[in-house]
């Protein structure tokens, strides 16, 4: 991926709006990157650097490229408030009333959301490897029951009989 990645940087390279770029998350940039939640790499990012998101694309160039052109452009935000809809315009302002205060306790009840729906899914991923650990379990337990109980046997038998059959004729 890096090839391809370094091709993209050199393709929006003089971009006045685009910026494409890497970070080094174990050396002066792990500050950005736990600050922006990087947990694994190569991760990619997009998006307003106030609120990056992942990238779910493919990691080939023209799968990178594409989405690049298609969605790194400004967007509707407070320092863009030009390119929101009356919905958004209405919500950014709702944002800007508010007390520093009251921003970080909402800023704090969406992030713990987040964190809530991550640790939910966490604990259902947990509990569907144990269901399927059990089911493998057992299954593997049926089989070597029903092998136990004389398939191998059986089908030899009636191999050979099928076999003593042929050689009659």
């Amino acid at each position: 991926m890096k090839p391809d990645w370094d091709k993209l940087m050199d393709a929006f390279n003089d971009s006045p709006t685009q910026l494409v770029a890497d970070v080094d998350c174990t050396t002066e940039g792990k500050a950005l990157c736990d600050a922006n939640g990087v947990r694994g790499y190569p991760t990619i990012k997009w998006g307003d650097p106030a609120d990056l998101q992942d990238y779910q694309g493919g990691r080939d160039y023209s799968s990178m490229e594409k989405f690049a052109k298609e969605n790194l452009k400004p967007v509707c935000s407070p320092t863009n408030i030009d390119l929101c809809d009356d919905e958004k315009k209405k919500q950014i302002e709702e944002y800007m009333a508010m007390s520093e205060s009251d921003m970080e306790t909402k800023i704090a009840d969406y992030e713990k959301q987040l964190d809530d729906a991550e640790s939910n899914f966490k604990s259902e991923v947990q509990k569907l490897q144990e269901t399927y650990q059990k089911l493998s379990a057992d299954k593997d337990a049926a089989l070597a029951a029903v092998k136990d109980a004389g398939l191998g046997l059986l089908k030899a038998v009636k191999a050979a009989k099928a076999k003593a059959g042929s050689d009659e004729l």
